[in-house]
């Protein structure tokens, strides 16, 4: 069976799915609050390799750029931001359909389940401080079961 990875187009599928994320997030006038602040030259590929390296794929990003840890860190400390969060996931859920995936097939369905997942679960763990988080956590692995052991 074909890993997530695999199934989304591999990095290259990753890669558009994160840029039409990235735009429809920065396009609504509540999500692209988080990046008000600014955010790196290259998010898109970051995100993607994290996305891929989520999904089954390599683990550029653990490799190149930091480890689940960091990428807690970079969104905690923020307290509670529902809204937000939901917003993120119906930007999620229409970047999907942007890169021409059905809502019916079984792929839209996991990586929104991944991305509603890791919102509301992983990336709003530590609301309090960054320096809550812990040091060593690993990327999370997500496959057509949901999240892996």
């Amino acid at each position: 069976m074909q890993s997530v990875y695999e199934a989304a187009g591999g990095s290259e599928g990753i890669l558009r799915l994160a840029d039409a994320w990235h735009t429809r997030v920065m396009a609504d006038e509540i999500v692209s609050h988080a990046f008000s602040h600014g955010f790196h030259p290259q998010h898109h590929q970051r995100l993607a390799a994290y996305w891929a390296e989520a999904f089954g794929g390599p683990t550029t990003y653990t490799d190149n750029y930091g480890d689940e840890t960091s990428v807690v860190r970079t969104h905690a400390g923020n307290g509670p931001h529902e809204e937000m969060d939901l917003r993120a996931i119906a930007c999620f859920d229409q970047a999907l359909q942007d890169i021409g995936l059905e809502k019916e097939a079984p792929l839209w369905q996991v990586l929104h389940d991944y991305f509603a997942w890791a919102t509301t679960t992983s990336m709003t763990r530590y609301q309090g401080s960054a320096d809550d988080v812990p040091d060593g956590l690993a990327i999370p692995r997500w496959s057509w079961n949901g999240l892996q052991p």
